[in-house]
């Protein structure tokens, strides 16, 4: 707190990196991991019943987003989501500048992509804005991901991820939120929608394509299965995973020719194919 008390004092934000490497050259006895600073900053977080941004942390972002969407900043600058290149605009991971965010968008839909956003401008015919945290959501993007559905509530949002328990884990971070995160954890919850890939989809993955599960997938796996908020039909698609002991990417329905998956998209939202 006394290091948080001094970040405040010279109104900086750092990352949970950087304060690690601050406390590791002041106090090494303590804080010789970064495990030990993600644990403490919780500690602090959940005693005093504030957010990390208020003790000057900020999110260290992976996350973008492109589409039909318009950005205003508080220096009145515009960016325009549907003329960047396949990369998309980077989000900040600054909440305090993500807060003072205005949006502007015409889309019907947003849709969250576990990886990188897709590179078919599904968005020139599928009305949408992609987010994407190209993998576990961090913060910052959870939080815009937020922001957009306060602003827009009536807007579904869809989730688009592998089919395996870490997949399944990134969509219910986004629905229920981070139980790492102690108090933290349901600020930013959005109710997300399973659009795929889900077992109804198997028969359009080659079987060249399907995965075996992974020790790793395997402990995913056991861990949703103990956690009381899986959905029943979530728990199920969990369990045709570990009974058929495959998981298959996103990226094999690209077997059907690459622009198969904007189409594959917009055939489920229209079908109502999600759950």
């Amino acid at each position: 707190m006394e290091m948080c008390y001094k970040i405040l004092g010279e109104g900086k934000l750092v990352t949970l990196r950087e304060l690690f490497y601050k406390l590791l050259s002041e106090s090494p006895t303590y804080f010789s991991c970064q495990r030990h600073v993600n644990q403490t900053v919780q500690d602090v977080v959940s005693l005093l019943r504030c957010t990390r941004q208020s003790l000057g942390i900020m999110a260290s972002s992976r996350g973008a987003l492109i589409g039909r969407l318009v950005l205003q900043g508080p220096e009145e600058e515009h960016v325009d989501c549907s003329i960047l290149g396949p990369s998309g605009h980077v989000i900040t991971g600054d909440l305090n500048v993500l807060s003072k965010l205005i949006f502007s968008s015409d889309a019907r839909y947003i849709i969250v992509v576990e990886k990188r956003l897709a590179e078919d401008h599904i968005y020139s015919h599928l009305p949408c804005i992609l987010i994407t945290a190209k993998g576990y959501p961090d913060l910052a993007t959870r939080f815009i991901l937020h922001q957009l559905s306060q602003t827009y509530p009536n807007m579904p949002i869809f989730a688009l991820v592998d089919w395996n328990p870490a997949g399944l884990a990134i969509l219910c971070t986004y629905k229920y939120g981070s139980i790492s995160m102690g108090l933290e954890s349901y600020r930013y919850a959005c109710n997300v929608k399973w659009l795929g890939l889900r077992g109804d989809d198997l028969q359009l993955i080659p079987q060249s394509a399907y995965q075996e599960l992974k020790p790793r997938d395997l402990q995913i796996a056991k861990s949703l299965l103990s956690s009381k908020f899986l959905q029943d039909k979530h728990r199920a698609e969990l369990t045709l995973m570990l009974e058929t002991g495959k998981r298959a990417e996103i990226e094999a329905l690209y077997s059907h020719g690459f622009d198969f998956l904007g189409k594959y998209v917009a055939r489920k939202i229209v079908q109502g194919d999600y759950i």
